[in-house]
């Protein structure tokens, strides 16, 4: 289940989401649809458009399962086939293209190269962000100012001035001096000076081979992954998988994968194997709506999604389990829609009590079906007339415990107290990530919430220190602390019986973004018999489910 801004394991940690992505270069392989499946489109109250025989296609997606392998000199892979079947290797050796052919397994060692030279590595770094949604919205607004700009991950998301423009050391100091004025306190050089490379070897057949791109398949399309010396350890992933460079100087091991056949292996692990059906049918329509809608994250590697809560968990064919994948055929192909286009298809593990709009937790344009939602079967609270934007409103509702669609979890509401000395140590990390000048500072000397949104999220968060005041603003409040898991909570100065300040108390509810379908709230309205197209017309007001169309892409 999900957590932060962008997914999770069953309840452990996941991040949120997502922003509009067509014109994606894809694949596809036909299939049809079966009498039964068509069956069910109509008891969702669904019509295909010709009948039990319509033809639609499955989309083919490129997900990155190992991102940055070769970051470290010790790391290893092992590609394994499954019983029976054998791995096929295709790669360039000079010109010419090589196939290999092994019953083996195959372990790919990070083997660091020197340089005959020094080789020096330099990019323009435009910002640094928490989310991907964060990161867009800046690369949007620089696009808009006539700057050529590429968002990157090679830890946090950031937002890089495009390389093949700003190719040269003058261009891009003459590109940084002019952003100055603009992202002062932020933009910088980034500037490696590279003494060694990692480089991928391999042996097959007694011959050692040291390249850096390597396709790998099987006659079953199935290939089992193994990052630990551990056989239990191994991952089994379908179709075929491609090691290939990125944007960081490592390499990504891509998994390319039908949709259908992905999201086996993300629904068991956002929404757990245990939720009753109608939450997984909703979470299989969103996690489908998801995929499509975010193609476009990793561009900058050539691949689409990642396999972590950055998008969504992806664990391959490992932890599939019977009921999820009848929910997944059930409702194959069924896209979430607003005027026809895919949602921008957000969820978290639990939103307090009340669900958030786009804007309360990222920068950029509002969703129309993205908006306040108190998350309860029937009408505990009236938004409209006790707004949570009110701090005396907000903390009323804050201590309200019962008959909410999560009261029932332990995340839903929450209490951390945390001393000076670890507010002070997590913010300074922060802010030298962020490359701000306020790291340099000594002392925290308090904090306030300057204000809320109408979900009652944070906004802004005002810390007075000894050189200064800075705000932190929105989904970054998560990151600045470790004590709040959502930003749905408010704060209190602690004494401890002492005369001076200990540190605050965090009190709050909700876990992640809480923008979208909780999917905590969905299991509960589940067992009050709700179903899947009732749970999320609830999310997300004025939506509907619809057959995948490549209209819509």
């Amino acid at each position: 289940m999900r957590q932060n801004h962008y997914a999770t394991k069953q309840l452990e940690n996941p991040p949120h989401r997502r922003i509009q992505g067509r014109n994606q270069v894809m694949r596809f392989s036909l299939w049809r649809f079966s009498y039964t499946v068509v069956t069910t489109f109509c008891l969702l109250g669904l019509t295909a458009a010709s009948g039990p025989e319509n033809n639609l296609k499955d989309v083919e997606l490129k997900i990155g399962i190992v991102q940055r392998f070769g970051e470290k000199p010790t790391a290893k892979l092992q590609l394994e086939p499954t019983k029976g079947d054998r791995l096929r290797l295709k790669f360039k050796l000079g010109n010419k293209q090589q196939t290999l052919v092994t019953a083996n397994p195959v372990k790919l060692e990070t083997v660091m190269q020197a340089l005959p030279q020094p080789a020096v590595e330099e990019v323009v770094v435009l910002g640094i962000y928490r989310t991907f949604e964060t990161a867009e919205d800046s690369a949007n607004k620089w696009r808009a100012q006539g700057i050529e700009v590429e968002i990157a991950q090679p830890e946090r998301w950031q937002v890089w001035a495009k390389r093949d423009v700003y190719n040269t050391p003058l261009l891009r100091r003459l590109l940084f001096q002019s952003v100055q004025a603009i992202e002062k306190n932020t933009a910088y050089i980034d500037t490696k000076i590279l003494q060694q490379v990692p480089r991928i070897n391999w042996v097959v057949n007694d011959k050692r081979y040291n390249l850096n791109s390597l396709e790998i398949s099987t006659d079953k399309n199935l290939i089992r992954v193994n990052k630990s010396d551990k056989p239990e350890n191994a991952r089994l992933y379908a179709g075929q998988l491609n090691l290939q460079p990125n944007a960081y100087g490592t390499y990504t091991l891509v998994n390319q994968v039908p949709l259908e056949t992905y999201l086996r292996g993300v629904v068991p692990h956002e929404i757990g194997p245990n939720a009753p059906v109608a939450a997984v049918e909703a979470q299989a329509i969103l996690a489908r709506t998801y995929a499509l809608r975010n193609l476009r994250r990793f561009a900058i590697d050539d691949y689409q999604l990642c396999a972590d809560t950055h998008c969504q968990v992806y664990y391959g064919l490992n932890g599939t389990v019977a009921k999820t994948d009848k929910a997944i055929a059930a409702t194959r192909s069924m896209v979430l829609t607003y005027n026809n286009q895919l949602v921008d298809a957000l969820y978290s593990s639990t939103t307090g009590g009340v669900t958030a709009s786009f804007s309360d937790i990222w920068n950029g344009e509002d969703r129309p079906y993205l908006r306040p939602v108190v998350d309860a079967p029937t009408n505990l609270w009236n938004l409209s007339k006790q707004n949570l934007a009110n701090e005396k409103n907000f903390q009323k509702f804050i201590t309200m415990q019962q008959g909410f669609n999560e009261s029932k979890w332990d995340m839903f509401r929450w209490q951390k107290e945390t001393s000076l000395e670890d507010i002070t140590k997590v913010l300074q990390k922060f802010l030298r990530v962020k490359n701000s000048p306020y790291a340099k500072f000594k002392n925290v000397e308090a904090m306030a919430i300057v204000k809320r949104s109408q979900s009652g999220r944070i906004l802004e968060l005002a810390v007075k220190t000894d050189i200064g005041t800075f705000t932190l603003h929105k989904d970054e409040v998560r990151s600045a602390f470790t004590a709040p898991v959502s930003t749905l909570f408010y704060i209190e100065p602690l004494n401890k019986g002492k005369p001076n300040l200990w540190g605050f108390a965090f009190i709050g509810g909700g876990l992640g973004h809480g923008v979208g379908l909780s999917q905590t709230g969905a299991q509960n309205l589940a067992n009050l018999g709700w179903s899947s197209p009732k749970i999320l017309q609830f999310y997300y007001p004025g939506t509907q489910i619809k057959l995948l169309s490549n209209e819509m892409l």
